[in-house]
């Protein structure tokens, strides 16, 4: 009876603790081509929870992932991808955070991260405005999904 007990209960300790694990990977591609055009992150919208792993995977030697200026939330670090190369963030403060292919962010590639709230909204708005032509078109569109 003791060991079933026993078994029982470690059984469900390990569900439990599978449960609570919230901590996710996201794989965001780096496109030459996608579903949105040239030149794309997919998705170019990431909801994500502190805690969470973004991953940049580029399908070409030509892109990088790096955060737009001014645009993460207060107390996160800014990163910047080196070209053709994967890149994985952790994120670990709430807000919204930009993202750009350095060479082709006037192209329109760009991405947004939400993390938990958007504490930086305002900011981020501000920004949106700030980008010409397709970026600035993909970054709204992006930033409409911001919940």
């Amino acid at each position: 009876m003791f060991a079933k007990t026993l078994t029982l209960t470690a059984a469900f300790a390990l569900l439990a603790g599978a449960a609570f694990a919230t901590e996710t990977t996201h794989t965001v591609q780096m496109l030459n081509k996608g579903e949105a055009g040239a030149m794309v992150f997919e998705p170019a919208y990431i909801a994500a929870q502190p805690g969470d792993t973004i991953t940049f995977v580029p399908t070409d030697g030509g892109h990088n992932a790096a955060t737009l200026k001014d645009l993460i939330p207060e107390g996160a670090e800014a990163f910047k991808g080196d070209m053709g190369q994967e890149i994985s963030i952790t994120v670990t403060k709430e807000g919204l955070y930009g993202v750009e292919c350095t060479p082709h962010a006037g192209m329109g590639m760009v991405a947004l991260i939400q993390v938990g709230e958007a504490t930086n909204l305002e900011a981020a708005t501000a920004v949106g405005e700030s980008l010409r032509g397709k970026a600035k078109d993909r970054f709204q569109e992006a930033l409409a999904q911001v919940q």
